[in-house]
């Protein structure tokens, strides 16, 4: 018999030392190959070198993206803590289309029961978006912004061909806006929702390995 090929390796990306807190907080295995959880730094610029750098390695070769973290929701009635799924990223260099929405939805609705999941387009912004700049982007058509998913996505695909996604919480909305990341009800609702996402990416790793019929 013929050794069978190694499992590609997952990328998690996420920007701030408190996101990455949160998902290592939540570890306990049960992904379908090697994980690795990049903090990239804030920002598209920060966000782009890491990614590029990290993907340059033959270990990662093929892995699947993932981009993840906090994010603002535009739309009125996001609530903080409610998740956000990609159904694609965007910013003035490019849109990415992202893979397996509908199983990032299902599965995320099993993983944090009760919180409201959100899907549409993500946009890029290399600021913090606030009052009527929100209303803009959303007259886009874009349901959240935030600063490096999109580079994210388009970094990974330009480092070759593989299946990216995005899964925000929203931090702040319209009708709550933040000051400070974890000062606020909304940014702890938004770290703890952060802690249970795990289990839903790992499923949808688990779903890019399976042989396709």
């Amino acid at each position: 018999m013929s050794p069978q090929p190694a499992p590609a390796p997952l990328l998690i990306a996420c920007a701030l030392g408190i996101e990455q807190f949160a998902l290592r907080t939540s570890e306990r295995g049960g992904a379908g190959g090697p994980v690795t959880v990049l903090r990239t730094g804030m920002g598209p610029k920060a966000a782009e070198r890491s990614v590029t750098r990290v993907l340059a390695d033959p270990a990662l070769s093929g892995a699947a993206v993932l981009a993840t973290g906090f994010c603002a929701g535009l739309a009125p009635g996001m609530h903080p803590g409610d998740l956000v799924v990609a159904e694609e990223t965007r910013d003035p260099a490019g849109t990415v289309p992202c893979v397996g929405t509908d199983l990032l939805v299902k599965e995320l609705v099993r993983t944090v029961p009760g919180r409201t999941v959100h899907t549409g387009p993500l946009t890029g912004s290399d600021h913090v978006v606030r009052g009527q700049e929100r209303s803009d982007l959303l007259a886009t058509g874009a349901i959240a912004v935030d600063m490096e998913s999109a580079v994210t996505l388009l970094s990974a695909v330009r480092a070759g061909e593989r299946p990216v996604a995005a899964v925000r919480v929203v931090v702040d909305a319209p009708e709550h806006e933040l000051v400070r990341i974890g000062t606020l009800r909304g940014g702890i609702s938004a770290f703890r929702v952060l802690r249970t996402v795990l289990p839903a990416f790992y499923e949808w790793h688990r779903s890019l390995l399976l042989p396709r019929r």
